[in-house]
């Protein structure tokens, strides 16, 4: 039976003093933060009975962070999967000890967003949103930073050089590789249609920047429709892709650049075209992944909400221990490509 790691042990395993051990284990004096994190390693390394006990006392002694979030549609599968995601990255945050508070927003107005915002800015000592980028959303960041609260914008960028930074995916790279697919997928030019969930999402906006530039450059050929407006309602999503395959016989291809994705796959099961026009959308989820499974879309594009939220987290404890940035930064995260094939 091999012999049971003592304190001599631990203290020689990370190149203290037995003393400095003492310290750690019991929380007598204070010790520097990176000399506990090398007792702690060192006991989890050697199997020390007290590691558990080591990594509670380190969290005790860690600054208490209460962080603020605003995200869309409750019901949505989606924004619950990213609320899921925000707080095991602040659950595992090792830095601090964080509280989250999130609200969820029900519709798109700016009014119910600076309300919630507001409400979470009382509170807590960093928030990041989802919003529309309107001058309203852009004087409350701006107050909040005269107040020493830190805001970020979330999957789309709202009051660039006010807020302290955005957080999300390249917009405009997204745009570019679904008009790439559709070109590439379409069995010959024909009209595509794009849909957007709103003007004022400059996410949604730079994606088709991206998406209209990409066929003007590289596939003229093909036509594109006015782009539609669909607030991310399903139900607008499927009357209007409805109509759009009733009037056109050569709709070849559909962007569906925000919400709203279940109202086109439930088109396309309706009606069955013959062939079915190349649709590509964001974020995977239950209905998208069944989607690739019966070769109804193409290509999901989607956030990496798990790294994002940790980056965030990270992001907005920096902010509230070092004040404001002096240039307010972007924080690209590559995105995920799903196929048929790799689901």
């Amino acid at each position: 039976m091999s012999k049971r790691p003592t304190i001599t042990d631990l203290a020689h395993a990370s190149g203290v003093s037995v003393a400095t051990v003492d310290r750690v284990l019991n929380g007598r004096l204070p010790v520097r933060e990176d000399t506990q994190r090398r007792v702690y390693e060192a006991a989890t390394s050697i199997g020390y009975h007290a590691a558990g006990l080591i990594a509670q006392r380190m969290r005790k002694e860690l600054p208490v962070y209460r962080l603020g979030f605003v995200l869309l549609r409750p019901k949505d599968v989606f924004y619950r999967a990213f609320a899921g995601e925000l707080e095991k990255a602040i659950t595992q945050a090792t830095g601090f000890r964080g509280a989250g508070v999130i609200e969820f927003a029900e519709t798109l107005a700016p009014e119910e967003i600076l309300e919630r915002l507001r409400r979470l800015a009382a509170s807590c000592d960093a928030v990041a949103l989802v919003s529309p980028d309107h001058p309203s959303v852009t004087a409350a960041v701006a107050e909040l930073k005269q107040r020493g609260i830190p805001v970020f914008a979330l999957l789309s960028d709202f009051a660039t050089g006010i807020r302290e930074g955005y957080v999300g995916i390249d917009n405009l790279k997204v745009g570019r590789t679904a008009a790439w697919m559709i070109s590439k997928c379409a069995r010959r030019p024909g009209k595509v249609a794009l849909f957007v969930g709103s003007h004022r999402f400059h996410g949604h906006e730079l994606r088709e920047i991206g998406f209209r530039a990409f066929f003007r450059e590289h596939a003229p050929d093909f036509t594109l429709l006015e782009t539609i407006v669909n607030n991310e309602s399903w139900e607008a999503t499927h009357e209007v892709v409805d109509d759009l395959l009733r009037k056109h016989d050569d709709l070849v291809g559909c962007y569906v650049a925000g919400g709203g994705i279940e109202g086109a796959i439930s088109a396309l099961r309706q009606a069955k075209p013959d062939p079915l026009p190349v649709l590509i959308c964001n974020e995977i989820t239950l209905d998208t992944r069944v989607a690739l499974a019966d070769n109804l879309a193409t290509m999901v594009i989607a956030t990496p909400l798990a790294s994002l939220c940790c980056e965030l987290v990270g992001l907005m404890a920096h902010a509230i221990e070092q004040g404001a940035a002096n240039v307010a930064g972007q924080t690209f995260l590559p995105f995920d490509i799903f196929l048929p094939e790799n689901i």
